[in-house]
């Protein structure tokens, strides 16, 4: 798997705002096929910093209707990433 293909795409929220100015933790939607060791080496490769931990969870999509219809959302998985002393993901700041 090519290392753009692992980070769908960053988690902007408060939680994660926090955990960026607390704990220096990044949270990123990534595939959900992807190993912690893949994660890393992306985030590694991509953003040029060093990765000291990587956790990950797996989310059930919700069940959702439309009219008669009923459907349901795709499964999906998160990553937070925690960054070494010193180091900063540049997209994150001013957001």
């Amino acid at each position: 798997m090519d290392v753009r293909d692992v980070i769908v795409r960053p988690v902007v929220t408060e939680k994660s705002n926090l955990l960026i100015a607390e704990k220096n933790q990044y949270t990123f939607i990534v595939n959900k096929n992807a190993s912690k060791p893949q994660i890393k080496n992306a985030v590694e490769g991509i953003f040029k910093v060093k990765v000291l931990d990587v956790q990950t969870a797996h989310f059930l999509g919700k069940k959702v209707r439309r009219g008669l219809v009923i459907g349901k959302k795709a499964d999906w998985k998160k990553a937070v990433v925690t960054l070494a002393q010193g180091d900063r993901i540049e997209v994150f700041e001013g957001l």
